[in-house]
C-alpha cells in the first residue's frame, strides 16, 4: 500500500483501519460540525455541485461515538512524537474535549486554540456575535514538541509600550532595553529593539487570521473551507520538511495543498468522488506529481450506494463532461459532454421507461431554443437536437421512444451505467 501523496475515496475509518500502526507525523481534522445544517456546494469553476448532509439523528452522543471511533484509529496511526488538530465549533466542542480526554489522555492534551475570524458584525438581543471556530490539539505522548514556534509581528510602539521600560541609544544609532536573565541570575544584557521586532511575537491560543475573502481566487464555493494560512500555521508548528500530514475528512484538500507547498508528505481521505477529483487538481496546482486518487467507486454495487448529486457528478466525470451548474430547477439535464456540450440526464435506476426519455426529449426541446440559435450564429447548418440518458438499464417502451424522437430529429442515446464504467476503467 502506498503510503503518501496519494488520495483515497472511501470511508476514513475504514481505510484507517488498513493502515499501519505509528507511521504519520500530524493529523489535522476538520469533520462535519454537529450544526444541523445542509449543504449545496458549488465549486469555484461553477462546474461541479456536491452536497451533503451535516445532520445526526441520533443527537449528539451519536455523533460523539461516530467521532471516538475515529478518532481512535487517528490516535493508532500517529508516531509517538505526533500531533492531532481536531477542528470543532460551539455545537460540540466541549463534548469532543472530554471523549479526547479519554482516547489520548488529558496529560496529552496542549492547547484549546481559538481561531478568530472577521466578518460581518451583527447585533442580537439574545447573545454577542459569534466569531470563532475551536481547535482542539492534542500530542500522542511527550515526545511530541513544537517544531517552528509561530510569530506575529508588531511595531515599534507597540514593543516598546509591551515592555514598559526607558529607551537606550548606543553610539551607532541603535535603541534597546534592558534584559534580565530570570530568576538566579545577576547579570542583565541588552535587547536591541530592530531584532525583537525582526524576530516578531510569538503567538498565544487567540489566532487572528481572516477567512478567506469572497472575491479571492482561494476560494473554491466550499461552505466550510479553512483558510490556507491557517493550515499553514498549523503544519509548520508542528512539522518538518518530508513529515507526513494526513486529513481523514479532507474536504477541498486545503490541507493537502498546504502541505505539498511546504514540502511535506501527505495522505487525503474523502468519501465524495467530487471532492477527491478537485483534491488532485489542487494538489496538482501546488507542484505534485502524478497523483494518484485510489479506490474511486466504479462497481455497479458501489455506484448505487452513493448519494444522488454524487452519482450524477462520478457518471458525469468519468463521461469526461461537467455536471450542470444548477441542482434545483436544473431543467431535466444534469451535465454536459466536454468537448460538443451535449446535454446529459442521469438516472440512478434500473428499466428507465418511456416517461424518462418523454420528459428529456421536452428538455431538450427548450434547451434547443438557445442551441439552435448559438449555432445559427456559428453558421453551423448541420446542427441538430442531441441528448444522452445514462440509467442501469432501459425498458423496451424507452428504447422505442428514443427511436420515434429520433425520426422526429432529436437524437437521444440511452447509455447503460455498465458501458460506462467498462469505458472509465479503460
Amino acid at each position: 500500500m502506498k503510503l503518501s501523496n496519494i488520495i483515497y475515496c472511501k470511508d476514513n475509518l475504514s481505510k484507517m483501519r488498513e493502515m499501519p500502526d505509528e507511521f504519520v507525523d500530524v493529523v489535522y481534522a476538520d469533520p462535519p460540525f454537529f450544526s444541523n445544517k445542509y449543504y449545496e456546494v458549488i465549486w469555484h469553476d461553477g462546474a461541479e455541485i456536491r452536497s451533503f448532509e451535516d445532520r445526526w439523528k441520533g443527537g449528539i452522543h451519536h455523533y460523539i461515538e461516530w467521532m471516538r471511533e475515529r478518532c481512535f484509529e487517528i490516535h493508532k496511526l500517529l508516531k509517538p512524537s505526533g500531533a492531532f488538530f481536531l477542528h470543532c465549533d460551539w455545537h460540540a466542542s466541549h463534548y469532543l474535549k472530554v471523549m479526547l480526554d479519554e482516547v489520548f489522555g488529558g496529560s496529552n492534551f496542549r492547547n484549546e486554540l481559538v481561531w478568530h475570524y472577521t466578518g460581518r458584525r451583527m447585533k442580537s438581543s439574545r447573545r454577542f456575535n459569534q466569531k470563532h471556530h475551536t481547535i482542539l490539539f492534542y500530542a500522542k505522548s511527550k515526545k511530541m514538541k513544537l517544531r517552528d514556534y509561530p510569530t506575529e509581528p508588531y511595531t515599534h510602539d507597540e514593543y516598546v509600550k509591551m515592555k514598559k521600560q526607558k529607551v537606550h541609544v548606543d553610539n551607532d544609532g541603535r535603541e534597546w532595553i534592558w534584559g534580565h536573565a530570570g530568576k538566579g541570575k545577576s547579570h542583565n544584557y541588552r535587547i536591541y529593539i530592530d531584532k525583537a521586532i525582526a524576530e516578531g511575537r510569538a503567538v498565544d491560543s487567540v489566532w487572528d487570521i481572516p477567512i478567506i475573502n469572497t472575491s479571492s481566487k482561494e476560494r473554491l464555493g466550499y461552505p466550510t473551507q479553512k483558510p490556507e494560512a491557517l493550515l499553514e500555521r498549523i503544519i509548520k508548528a508542528s512539522s518538518n520538511e518530508g513529515d507526513l500530514v494526513l486529513d481523514p475528512f479532507c474536504g477541498c484538500g486545503t490541507t493537502i495543498a498546504v502541505a505539498q507547498r511546504l514540502n511535506r508528505q501527505w495522505i487525503g481521505i474523502d468519501v465524495s468522488p467530487t471532492a477527491c477529483r478537485l483534491m488532485k487538481r489542487r494538489v496538482e496546482i501546488a507542484g505534485a506529481k502524478e497523483v494518484e486518487v485510489a479506490e474511486l467507486p466504479m462497481s455497479i454495487e458501489e455506484l448505487k450506494t452513493l448519494t444522488p448529486i454524487e452519482f450524477q457528478n462520478w457518471i458525469v466525470g468519468a463521461m469526461g463532461g461537467t455536471p450542470s451548474v444548477r441542482k434545483v430547477h436544473d431543467m431535466g439535464i444534469d451535465g454536459y459532454t466536454f468537448f460538443d456540450r451535449v446535454p446529459v440526464q442521469v438516472k440512478q435506476s434500473e428499466r428507465a421507461g418511456r416517461p424518462v426519455v418523454d420528459d428529456f426529449e421536452t428538455a431538450l426541446r427548450r434547451h434547443g431554443e438557445s442551441a439552435v440559435k448559438a449555432a445559427k450564429e456559428r453558421k453551423n447548418t448541420h446542427f441538430a437536437l442531441q441528448g444522452i440518458i445514462v440509467a442501469f438499464s432501459f425498458t423496451k417502451g424507452a428504447h422505442e421512444e428514443a427511436a420515434r424522437a429520433k425520426g422526429e430529429g432529436i437524437d437521444i442515446q440511452l447509455l447503460t451505467v455498465a458501458k460506462i464504467v467498462k469505458e472509465f476503467e479503460a
